[in-house]
Parts: structure tokens; sequence; C-alpha cells
């Protein structure tokens, strides 16, 4: 490696010390995501042949065999993500993680070599040159360790993230799940699940046994999804008064909402109606039109 000639406060200025540009670019990689990895990975191959670089050198496995075991864990962790099909930003993130440790053990080998150069000096020079690079070493470690402390961070900050995209998906998974088992529909109103009138009997309001098995399942989607809130409408047929009918359908509908109450939903994301016979999904001329009419709406909110 040439020997660096150049003033010393010149060199103190020009070593890379990790700070709000490289948190600013981890960011900037992160948040541009991968859609496809290319065949080349510019920053994998330059932190590659920085490693080699330093590596040669011959005081390299003397003051700085830590750190470049360091780099070339973080390249191999980076190669693996590669072959693996991991998103371009982590590979990025792990090249970026390389490079830096190469950084760091270029600026020990070059205050090695520093060092040495002074002992073949003159004395007096050595004195002077010998305070100056201890000077310059210690501002080198500090650095150094700074860039560490920094590299651990950016470190959990990326596995954090990962585990709540992974946490995000999953809950997105199970969210469907229950959906399904809900037998919820999209509608232009949201998502919609209907229930039938036996939940009742013929003319009353009070929920059968039989009904609790829904209520309880709904109680639970609730619970496990405490940004959602819920509007719970009672529909009758035409068969009887419009008064009685809304009545019956006001009764149903609150029936529920006090069901779903009773286990520990909040009063503030429930919300019961009645539209009595106003709001048929079929001909009242038949019974089986008139059955599809006697129901229960539940529409889940998207947020609460």
């Amino acid at each position: 490696m040439k020997r660096d000639t150049e003033p010393m406060e010149e060199r103190a200025v020009r070593r890379p010390i990790l700070g709000i540009a490289g948190t600013v670019a981890l960011i900037a990689m992160t948040a541009a995501g991968c859609s496809g990895l290319p065949e080349r990975v510019e920053s994998v191959e330059q932190a590659r042949q920085s490693i080699n670089e330093v590596a040669r050198e011959p005081l390299a496995g003397r003051v700085a065999a830590e750190e470049i075991q360091a780099a070339r864990q973080a390249l191999a962790s980076a190669d693996a993500a590669y072959e693996e099909g991991e998103p371009l930003t982590l590979i990025e993130h792990r090249a970026y993680v390389a490079q830096r440790y190469a950084d760091i053990s270029h600026e020990l080998v070059s205050e090695a070599q520093a060092r040495e150069e002074v002992q073949r000096g003159e004395v007096e020079r050595n004195r002077i040159v010998a305070e100056s690079r201890e000077r310059e070493a210690e501002a080198a470690r500090r650095a150094a360790e700074e860039a560490r402390r920094e590299l651990d961070v950016q470190a959990r900050a990326a596995e954090e993230q990962a585990l709540a995209a992974q946490a995000a998906e999953e809950r997105a998974r199970g969210l469907q799940r229950e959906l399904e088992e809900l037998e919820a529909r999209d509608t232009d109103r949201g998502l919609v699940l209907t229930l039938g009138d036996v939940l009742f009997d013929t003319g009353q309001s009070e929920l059968q046994p039989g009904a609790m098995t829904t209520i309880d399942r709904l109680a639970q989607f609730m619970d496990d999804y405490p940004e959602r809130s819920v509007r719970i409408e009672g529909h009758t047929d035409s068969a009887g008064s419009d008064e009685t009918n809304q009545q019956l359908s006001e009764r149903r509908a609150f029936a529920v909402r006090d069901a779903l109450l009773a286990r520990g939903v909040e009063a503030s994301r429930v919300e019961a109606v009645g539209y009595g016979e106003t709001r048929p999904i079929a001909s009242n001329d038949s019974p089986g039109g008139r059955l599809q009419n006697r129901r229960i709406e539940i529409v889940l909110s998207d947020t609460h």
C-alpha cells in the first residue's frame, strides 16, 4: 500500500466517520425496496475489493484481524442473502456493514504504518510525530468505536424493521382467515356479515343459544383487531305493521350489541340500528324471499 505522505490533520479529516450521512443512506436503501436482483450488486463488489486490498497489507493480520474478520462475515452474509434471493435493500445493508469494517481496518493499518514510519525517523522528529500520531490514534480509536456502535444500532434497527414487516404480513393473513371464517363479503359499504333470523325465534328478539357461537367468534374478532368498529343492522320482512317491524328490528340489533358488550367489546366500537322492512334484499311475496329479508347485517369498518 502506498505510504500516505500528506499532512496528518488532512488524513484525520478524510477518515470515514459514520454519522447522519450514513444513516440517511441506510434509510434510502431500506425505502427503495427490491423487485428483482441485478446480476452484479456494486456495493457488494466494492466491499469485496476493499476487504481484499486491506487484507493484503503486511500489518493487517497484526493490527486489524478482528475488523477484517467482521468485514468478511458481513460480506459472506450479503453473498448468502443474494443467493437466497433476499431483498436488495437487505443485501446492500450487509454490504454497507462490510464496507464500514473494511474502512475501520484500513484506518488501523494506516495508523500502524504511520507509527513504523515515525520510528525510522530522527529522534526529535520521532518524538514530535509520535505525539501527534498518538493523538491521531486516539481519535481513530474513538471514531472506530463510534462506528461500531452505530453499526450495532443500524443492525438492530434493520432487524426490528424485518420483524415488524413479518408481523404485519402474519396479521394480514390472520385477518383474511378470520374474515373467511366469519363468511364476510366485501361490499361498497365495507365488509358485511349477514346472519339470518335463525338467531331468534319468530317475532322475538332474544338470542337463541345456538347464536352464541357466532357472537363469540365476532367478539374474538373485535378483540383481535381493536382498530375496527362494527355496525349492527336489524331487518325484517313485510309481515306485520311497519311500527312492529321497526321495533323488532331495533330490539334484535340491540340484542346482538348487548351480547358483544357482555363479552368485553367497548361500547364506543359498536353501533346498533333497526331498519324494519324498509331494506329488503328479496321479494316478500314468497316464504323464501321473506326468510332472506329477516336478517341481521354486521358491517365491519376498516378502521376504528
